[in-house]
């Protein structure tokens, strides 16, 4: 398997390595709360992560922050070397490392903390692609070499039909799922493995890769990517956070913000739910558990 950034689609798709936070704070309050994340599927994200981090300050008592980077092991990198405090990534990278995680919140999709992994392909009648397959001698996009929907899912797919990534003509990362959906879209890759809340999400945001893409396989259901902290980290905030998060859907500006995310609220903590993403890893020998 070839990893090849989408250089090839120009800056403007790239997530830059920004910062978002609440209105600057007097040097007398508390410490910010520093959250990691990877790219946000809207079109004004800047704006939407500012509202958010404004939302959950004024309801915390204190500073929020959010820190953008193109990689859920950018943001991992941060998380455990304490230059974050909180973090959302994937199911993937949680089960991996999970004995030095918790679980702070999941979030959830029409009342539910599931998901599922989409294989789209370009929208066209004479595609020829109608599933895994198909993809002997294709170009494939992947999201994140962590992203449980955007490469673990796919590996095992492939397994299951006889394939391996040599049997591909050439795949690469996209470094994020709506990514995915601009090189399907452009023919940058005829087949991709997206996020198919993002996918969906895009298509009620009316996104032209949306329209110039197809899902021709959808996955069982896996829990949706968590927000999470360092396990020993007690910063009393970090509980704040978790409840924060979860009493969103009570108020007005709440579910304004959800309802911009496409989710209807955050989940108590459960660990018993990523159970079968780590189980996909095992399956393709790619649970490399962190001590």
């Amino acid at each position: 398997m070839q990893r090849r950034t989408l250089l090839e689609l120009g800056a403007a798709w790239s997530l830059p390595q920004a910062t978002v936070q609440a209105q600057t704070a007097p040097k007398d309050e508390p410490a910010p709360l520093r959250i990691g994340l990877t790219a946000v599927i809207l079109a004004d994200q800047a704006a939407f992560l500012s509202r958010w981090s404004d939302y959950l300050g004024a309801r915390m008592g204190l500073p929020v922050v959010f820190v953008a980077r193109e990689s859920y092991q950018g943001i991992l990198d941060l998380l455990f070397s304490d230059q974050l405090d909180a973090a959302w990534i994937c199911g993937y990278p949680y089960v991996m490392h999970q004995s030095q995680l918790r679980l702070l919140a999941t979030p959830l999709l029409q009342g539910k903390p599931f998901y599922q992994a989409y294989l789209i392909g370009q929208h066209k009648p004479s595609a020829e692609l109608a599933g895994w397959g198909d993809l002997k001698h294709r170009v494939l996009a992947y999201s994140d070499p962590l992203s449980n929907s955007g490469w673990l899912v796919a590996q095992a797919q492939m397994r299951l039909v006889g394939l391996t990534p040599k049997d591909l003509r050439r795949s690469f990362f996209a470094h994020g799922h709506r990514n995915v959906a601009e090189a399907v879209a452009s023919g940058l890759a005829q087949a991709g493995c997206i996020d198919g809340y993002v996918w969906d999400t895009m298509q009620l945001q009316k996104m032209d890769a949306v329209a110039r893409t197809q899902v021709v396989w959808r996955s069982d259901w896996y829990a949706f990517p968590p927000m999470v902290c360092k396990l020993n980290d007690r910063n009393p905030a970090l509980q704040a956070l978790s409840s924060t998060l979860q009493n969103m859907p009570a108020d007005s500006q709440g579910m304004s913000l959800l309802k911009a995310l496409n989710l209807t609220g955050f989940a108590k903590p459960d660990a018993a739910i990523f159970e079968p993403i780590k189980a996909l890893a095992a399956s393709v020998g790619a649970l490399r558990v962190s001590s």
